[in-house]
Formats: C-alpha cells, sequence, structure tokens
C-alpha cells in the first residue's frame, strides 16, 4: 500500500494549499446554493483511504444524508488543504498525523492513542474549527512482521523478542525505513537495541507490498518486513506483526474529520459514522484492505458487503 496516508512521511505546503483553495470553495457555494444541502465526503488516493471513504458515504446514505462523493481526491496536502478550504466537508484522517499538523513532533501524546486522538480533536477545533469524530481502534504506522512460521518457532510476537532473535533474521525495508529518524532508528532507541545492517535487504521505494512479498517468499533469505499496521496482505501472506510494547511510534488510528458548521447542520453524521469506526478493529481493517488490495475488490463493494448493504 503506498504512503500516500501519513503527513509527516511526505511534507507539503499547507498554507498554499488552503489559500489557493478558499477563493474557488467560495466561487463554488455561490453559484450553488444547494451545495448547504448536501455534505461532501472526500478521501485520500491509496488504497485504504478509498476504502474508508466509501464506508463514510454508504453510512450516511444510511442515514438519509444527500452525500456528493469526492473519492480518492488526492494525498494529504490536497484533501486537507480542501477540507481547510470548505471545498470538502470530511474525510477520513490519521489522528497521529496532528504531531505534523501542528508541527509537535515530540510531544508524548501521539505515542498513546487516547492522548493523541484527544490532542489532536482539541488543537483542530480550536485552530480550524474542524471536529475529530470517534476513531477506529486500528494502528496504521510503521510497524515490524515476521513470516508465521519463523514467529512460531522462535516464539516471536514482540518487538523485545524480535531484536533479541535479530541474529537469526533478516529484514525487507525501503531505505527512508532504515535511514529515517523516526522508522527504525526509533524502533531501536526504545528498545535499546541495534538492527545489524548487513541483515537488512533494502528494497527501492517504499511499497510494503514489496517487502511483504520478500518475507513471505523467503526471498534471499528475507523472513521479516517493514509493514504498516493495517496492510491488507499481512495476514494473507502469512506474517506477524511485532507488538510495540514501549511505543516507539505515533499511533495513526483513522477517524472522520468534518467541519463543525457542518456537523452543527448535520447532527446526524455523528450517529451514523460511531458505529462504523468502532468496528473498525485492527484485524477487521486488514481483513477489508486485503479484500481491495489481494483479491481485486473494488473499495465500494467491500464497503457495501461489510455494511450489509
Amino acid at each position: 500500500m503506498a504512503d500516500t496516508r501519513n503527513w509527516g512521511r511526505r511534507g507539503w505546503g499547507l498554507a498554499a494549499a488552503g489559500l489557493l483553495a478558499a477563493p474557488r470553495a467560495v466561487m463554488a457555494q455561490r453559484q450553488n446554493p444547494g451545495r448547504d444541502q448536501r455534505v461532501v465526503v472526500a478521501s485520500k488516493i491509496d488504497t485504504e483511504g478509498a476504502l474508508l471513504g466509501n464506508l463514510i458515504v454508504q453510512a450516511l446514505r444510511g442515514a438519509g444524508l444527500t452525500v456528493e462523493p469526492r473519492l480518492a481526491l488526492g494525498p494529504t496536502r490536497i484533501v486537507r488543504g480542501a477540507l481547510l478550504a470548505g471545498e470538502i466537508d470530511l474525510y477520513p484522517e490519521y489522528t497521529g498525523n496532528g504531531a505534523y499538523f501542528f508541527e509537535r513532533l515530540e510531544d508524548a501524546a501521539w505515542r498513546d492513542g487516547d492522548q493523541g486522538a484527544a490532542l489532536v480533536a482539541r488543537l483542530d477545533l480550536a485552530a480550524n474549527r474542524l471536529v475529530w469524530l470517534d476513531r477506529a481502534r486500528a494502528n496504521n504506522t510503521w510497524a515490524i512482521a515476521v513470516r508465521r512460521d519463523v514467529a512460531q518457532r522462535e516464539g516471536l510476537a514482540t518487538l523485545e523478542q524480535f531484536f533479541a532473535k535479530a541474529g537469526q533474521l533478516r529484514l525487507a525495508a525501503s531505505a527512508e525505513f532504515v535511514e529515517s529518524p523516526v522508522a527504525l532508528p526509533a524502533f531501536e532507541r526504545a528498545y535499546g537495541a541495534t538492527f545489524p545492517r548487513d541483515r537488512i535487504t533494502i528494497l527501492p521505494g517504499g511499497d510494503t507490498a514489496v517487502t511483504m512479498r520478500a518475507a513471505a517468499q523467503g526471498l534471499s533469505g528475507v523472513n521479516a518486513a517493514m509493514v504498516y499496521g493495517t496492510d491488507g496482505a499481512i495476514q494473507p501472506l502469512g506474517l506477524v506483526v511485532m507488538q510495540d510494547n514501549r511505543q516507539a511510534q505515533i499511533v495513526y488510528e483513522p477517524a472522520p474529520v468534518v467541519r463543525q458548521a457542518v456537523l452543527e447542520r448535520f447532527p446526524a453524521i455523528r450517529t451514523a459514522l460511531a458505529p462504523v469506526f468502532a468496528g473498525l478493529t485492527q484485524e477487521v481493517l486488514q481483513r477489508l484492505n486485503g479484500q481491495v488490495a489481494v483479491e481485486g475488490r473494488t473499495p465500494e463493494a467491500v464497503a457495501r458487503a461489510h455494511l450489509g448493504r
């Protein structure tokens, strides 16, 4: 799954995006007064973004709201800019991206799901009149997964155990994962250990589909891989994510973000989406992503089936 979701790994110019978008939004609303009678829902361009966007669209329609979908609109900088400019009303975002939105990377709150969600909600409401609704308890952050047969044989379930057995493992990862202070080095700092660089196979790009396949197939002796926590191929490829008990990584849990004025106009948005996101556990979101990324089903079809529509 391409990394277009998590802000901090791909920067952009928020102020420029917002300033350029705002005049278009004002003109569009003046020319189309019916705009106030519907909810414009967008999503990011990656697999999970499209899936979450479709879940939101169908849940809101099921609640009787008129929805205008603008799904797979673009990467974070485009979608966030459109929301701030009023061009869209709602989209699924990740709590941990608040660390980058508000330039508070060192705040320990981002490494705790509850604290991070509360902090980004408070900051975005005060600064931008944006409301973060109930989140899914599914952490789409950088993680390390091990082939299931190896994990079972070596008794590996946590990153403590992973680092203790580093000499018997070979990790497939991107250069960014190995070099970025917030990726593998963050794990190493938290666990007081170093993964031997001569036991890492660097694969081009940042595509976890490639690293996971290398681990699953044992290419060049690889049996572990850089992944994102909700990657859809983790389960089908027989991989096990190592638990990060020391909270080395920022927590990225998806939640709908909506303009306050729109939520006040359509309060049913909150009640319609709360049970949908409450049901998206780590395992459920992995499975749904897998139906798109591995089985080739469309995000719309997967969302419909999941919601029983």
